[in-house]
């Protein structure tokens, strides 16, 4: 069995050691130009000209055609997509592994909608690496990876929701919040893929001290965590020095946000995934 895994461009990787990976781009949409997720995405520019355009601005999901050809190569594939409730990636990722296994007889591909994006992807895809390297069979996989699934979670903690309020994804009323100087929004994906803002926190120390509180509400006692930040590593380090000072074994690891999730996130923005 030849095993590969997928996934679209929102959980920031790119690569995935000791496993064949894929990876298909979003795309951020501006009136003067469209950017593709992917390693060579200039982050700063990107991001610098979403913080002072008034024009309208966009996302669009990668395209069946996009999808087909990530999944070449294999005869199994595990496909993570951002959640449903942001994004048509998982319709188009479904409708690619049906024609896949179609034109590939003795193929499987399943998708996985991570309900979540960046972080929280990440971990998914590490389970299912672990997995396949345990030899575990396909329809096993596909049974533990939901089990999975119910125990990360992740958080994000935003200075500025102008793209999310932008394209819909909160009210504008909570994006004027987080415009007031010095307050910042944590919120979690729910488990329904939305995203729901939980406090408004005035200054940088308040909100990731919220953050460490709400991962232990939701049962993190020191395990795997992903942060990812936008333009803020300082906070991300503050945030896992936080975190280690309160269970000194957890296994933490900080990347930055491609472009999708820059997008969303925003300069200084944080996601945080984390297992519980």
């Amino acid at each position: 069995m030849n095993y590969k895994i997928v996934a679209d461009s929102s959980s920031n990787l790119f690569t995935l050691s000791g496993m064949p990976f894929s990876f298909t781009s979003l795309k951020i949409i501006t009136a003067e130009k469209e950017y593709v997720d992917n390693p060579d995405l200039d982050l700063k520019e990107m991001t610098g000209n979403l913080a002072t355009t008034k024009a309208k601005t966009g996302t669009s999901c990668p395209n069946v055609h996009e999808w087909l050809e990530a999944f070449e190569g294999a005869d199994h594939i595990f496909a993570v997509t951002i959640t449903s409730n942001l994004s048509g990636s998982y319709a188009s990722a479904v409708q690619a592994a049906e024609e896949y296994m179609n034109t590939h007889p003795g193929a499987k591909v399943h998708v996985i909608d991570s309900l979540s994006t960046g972080p929280e992807m990440i971990l998914l895809i590490e389970r299912l690496k672990e997995m396949i390297q345990e030899n575990l069979s396909f329809e096993s996989i596909k049974g533990k990876i939901y089990d999975y699934l119910k125990k990360t979670h992740l958080l994000f903690s935003l200075q500025s929701l102008t793209n999310l309020a932008r394209n819909g994804r909160v009210s504008p009323t909570v994006a004027k919040v987080a415009g007031v100087l010095g307050i910042r929004v944590v919120g979690k994906a729910s488990d329904e893929g939305t995203l729901e803002p939980l406090h408004k926190c005035r200054g940088e120390k308040k909100a990731l001290d919220s953050i460490l509180s709400e991962m232990i509400a939701h049962g993190f006692s020191g395990a795997k965590v992903h942060i990812s930040h936008c333009f803020n590593l300082e906070s991300a380090n503050e945030l896992k020095q936080l975190i280690l000072r309160k269970f000194p074994g957890s296994d933490i690891q900080i990347s930055k946000c491609g472009g999708l999730c820059s997008y969303y996130a925003e300069i200084g923005g944080l996601l945080i995934g984390f297992e519980s």
